[in-house]
């Protein structure tokens, strides 16, 4: 048996290949959009990818099964409840998918959505215990998939929690022994306590896992369905695309350089300038307007959260790294990019009047600041699972993936103050209050960690 597993620290999503080397047949389970490097393994080990399996309809990114099946005519493979708008070969509850010795047997464990399956993996066909299972979002590393994202349209948070309960017990009728591969780590915004293991056993999450311990149902609804982080807005666009025969992603298709003069037109006409520089990079200055998001962290998903499916994209990237920043943002199913700005830092200096910088205070300036006859409003983007750890007293919690439905909340006429944990989600928060047409805006250098470190008060 080949078994790889595939990790994007981006957006905590992992894909597999499982292969049989005396047949050379071969399935990828979970893939991502962009599939040149599955290819790139099945012919460097001799493989045929004949099939593709998607364990649901995922909502934090828009899987590669239209891709590999047009560049493989491999066979795309959902559990039965699946209703897409494409071929599906619908895999029922206990179905076995020979690939050689090697069989894959489909377990039905619905409740992150109705659909969800999971894939248990027999090294030899014979074999009574499988090599592992993936289990993509029903059972994770230290946390089981979130009950109430939309993507599962029709069916309550509560009700998919007891589906949900139903299977992970299933699960754990596995022996311990059985490696657990999940399709989500640490950060994923599919769950609320993941680990930055990226695979496990049923023994270790039957004995640390808190949803896996032994309770009654109504116990497991009320744990799974409280504290969950707050849902970027692109999550329902991606379930519903990936249901659709929608545009498959073209490697060969390039960005394209734009001077700053079409980038202004660009902008003029609606399109979103996304500067993926790093924070104190767009400080110093930047095309006034833009959302500085930045591409060393998770930009696919953070995009995703300030910027409409709709909208066109024009790019500002840290040098060398445009090509880079399209493919993540096809990864979430973001096409339309019409180019990136070349040189920005050169093209700035030709039209000083367009160019902004951003104010960034430290967090001594901060507890000074608060201090002050006219304190500013603090806003705290985290997310409300890390309130746990403290908040700046007073402080205004919206998270960042409902701050561009909540900008109302925020008082206008007065200084404002992001903060998150570190530094990144504030730098993005305090760009789309600008744009929003906040005029006195700054963001905590070093986040909450800061502040706390002062030995300031928290609340």
């Amino acid at each position: 048996m080949i078994f790889t597993q595939y990790y994007l620290d981006c957006l905590s999503q992992a894909s597999y290949l499982v292969g049989d080397e005396t047949t050379g047949q071969a399935v990828v389970v979970d893939p991502r959009r962009d599939v040149g490097e599955y290819l790139a393994d099945a012919q460097a080990h001799g493989l045929r990818i004949v099939g593709v399996i998607d364990t649901h309809f995922h909502a934090d990114f828009l899987a590669g099964h239209l891709e590999l099946a047009q560049a493989t005519g491999a066979w795309i493979g959902f559990g039965s409840r699946a209703r897409a708008e494409f071929p599906v070969r619908h895999l029922a509850d206990g179905e076995r998918v020979a690939l050689g010795d090697v069989v894959l047997e489909i377990w039905e464990t619905p409740g992150h959505t109705p659909e969800s399956i999971s894939v248990l993996v027999h090294e030899h066909d014979r074999d009574e215990v499988p090599y592992g299972v993936l289990t993509g979002d029903a059972l994770f590393i230290g946390d089981v998939g979130r009950p109430d994202l939309l993507a599962s349209a029709g069916h309550t948070a509560e009700e998919l929690a007891r589906m949900l309960y139903a299977s992970v017990r299933r699960l754990m009728t596995l022996p311990d022994e059985v490696r657990v591969f999940p399709a989500h780590g640490a950060g994923s915004a599919c769950g609320k306590n993941l680990s930055t293991e990226r695979s496990s056993t049923i023994g270790d999450q039957r004995t640390g896992n808190y949803a896996c311990q032994a309770m009654a149902e109504e116990d497991f609804v009320a744990l799974v369905t409280a504290g969950q982080p707050a849902m970027p807005g692109y999550f329902v666009y991606d379930a519903v695309l990936n249901r659709r025969a929608h545009e498959v992603f073209d490697p060969a298709r390039h960005a394209q350089p734009l001077d700053l003069a079409e980038v202004l037109r660009l902008q003029e006409a609606g399109a979103v300038v996304v500067d993926a520089r790093d924070p104190q990079e767009f400080a110093v200055g930047h095309l006034r307007g833009s959302l500085n998001v930045p591409a060393d962290g998770r930009f696919a998903e953070t995009a995703g959260t300030v910027v409409r499916p709709d909208e066109q994209v024009v790019v500002v990237a840290p040098q060398d790294r445009e090509e880079e920043i399209v493919v993540r943002l096809a990864r979430i199913g973001f096409d339309r990019v019409a180019g990136y700005l070349r040189e920005p830092e050169g093209a700035f200096l030709g039209t000083p009047e367009r160019i902004a910088r951003a104010s960034r205070v430290t967090a001594p300036q901060l507890a000074g600041a608060v201090r002050g006859a006219v304190p500013p409003v603090l806003l705290d983007v985290r997310n409300r699972g890390e309130l746990a750890q403290g908040a700046i007293p007073g402080a205004r919690h919206i998270p960042l993936a409902q701050l561009p439905n909540r900008l109302a909340e925020i008082p206008p006429g007065r200084p404002v103050v992001a903060y998150c944990a570190g530094g990144y989600r504030s730098s993005v928060a305090a760009s789309l209050l600008r744009r929003a047409g906040f005029a006195d805006v700054s963001d905590l250098i070093g986040g909450y960690g800061a502040w706390s470190a002062l030995a300031q008060p928290v609340s």
